[in-house]
């Protein structure tokens, strides 16, 4: 089995590195080893940043480094003065128990600190000024995002780094998927079209900043465990190659003319448009959901968007009905009567709800 390595996303030199591929294609494993190392050699410490606090407290945080403990990676590290990782109260400590004794014997200081972002306000007084690796690990998910995370992020990004340059940020997802509200606040442009086994780089203007994504090749063409996910369901291609994971959405399912169209709005998500069109023919009543690729041209269209408006006509919330109109368009989501132009447009909706 080979597994990811970081060599090549190393050599851009960025202070961003996006990761995405498939699950348990060593991702995880490589940037923690990384990191170790960093703080082994040079006394740099790092930060493992989650979603959630239950993510970096008690047992999962305990089980994070079990993997590279079982290779006896920090043994060989540390010359067999250390073998083992101790959690404890957000840190995790170098750690080899002592036979005579019987109780585990720590290292002087933590080589990691834990950061939720829904505990970002905890972190904001304290300073970290050893740290120069951050880790932000299954920054993707189908799941809802907490509101306004962006900004949460950069929040822990900016208690970590003070005034300092000498940071570096590993992101990793795996391909669960496409439309991730951190794509447009980075402003990856191609990050939909993106090859796998490619590097994308970003500048942003007349700064130092860069931003390095890379897409992670499908090393193992094939593996054991594929036996174990050899279903007839397309979306399980995320979990054996890597392709980006999605749902099956319903397509239209009649013909229509123009003049079958009774009301239509628009949503915003990001860069994309859908042209959402209530329509009624044979006798029966759904919503059609397309792209539209030119802008919206009247101020009085009923619109969706993320983005604050002074716009009377444009709301936020679609399951939040204020006009007889919009809990009209609630009950075509409710009775399931909502069709897609393709599999694609359905995950810019449902992002966007999310």
């Amino acid at each position: 089995m080979k597994y990811y390595s970081l060599k090549q996303i190393l050599k851009k030199n960025a202070q961003y590195n996006i990761i995405i591929g498939e699950r348990s294609n060593g991702k995880t494993y490589a940037c923690l080893l990384h990191c170790l190392k960093e703080y082994i050699c040079n006394g740099n410490q790092f930060a493992i940043v989650r979603r959630w606090k239950e993510d970096v407290r008690g047992k999962r945080a305990s089980t994070i480094f079990n993997s590279i403990c079982a290779n006896n990676e920090i043994s060989e590290l540390t010359n067999e003065q250390f073998n083992n990782v101790y959690y404890q109260n957000g840190c995790w400590y170098l750690m080899k128990v002592d036979i005579e004794l019987k109780k585990p014997v720590l290292d002087s200081k933590p080589f990691a600190y834990g950061f939720a972002l829904t505990d970002m306000e905890h972190d904001k007084s304290t300073s970290y000024p050893n740290i120069t690796n951050i880790i932000f690990d299954e920054f993707i998910t189908r799941s809802a995002y907490i509101p306004d995370e962006f900004m949460l992020f950069m929040n822990v990004i900016s208690t970590i780094v003070r005034h300092r340059d000498n940071v570096k940020i590993f992101m990793l997802g795996n391909t669960v998927n496409k439309y991730s509200p951190y794509f447009n606040e980075f402003g990856l442009t191609n990050i939909q079209s993106q090859k796998q086994g490619t590097i994308d780089l970003y500048k942003y203007g007349n700064s130092k900043l860069k931003v390095a994504v890379e897409y992670c090749d499908n090393i193992n063409k094939s593996k054991p465990s594929d036996i174990y996910f050899a279903f007839n369901n397309p979306k399980l291609n995320m979990v054996t190659n890597g392709v980006w994971e999605m749902d099956i959405y319903p397509h239209l399912p009649y013909k229509y003319k123009p003049k079958d169209i009774v009301f239509y709005f628009f949503v915003i998500f990001g860069n994309d448009i859908l042209q959402c069109e209530i329509i009624n023919v044979n006798d029966d009543s759904f919503i059609y959901v397309h792209r539209k690729t030119t802008p919206i041209k009247k101020d009085t269209d009923l619109v969706y968007s993320l983005n604050a408006s002074s716009n009377i006509y444009t709301f936020k919330y679609i399951d939040k009905p204020l006009h007889r109109i919009q809990k009209k368009i609630v009950y075509y989501f409710q009775a399931n009567k909502i069709f897609y132009q393709n599999n694609e447009v359905g995950e810019i909706l449902r992002n966007y709800i999310n």
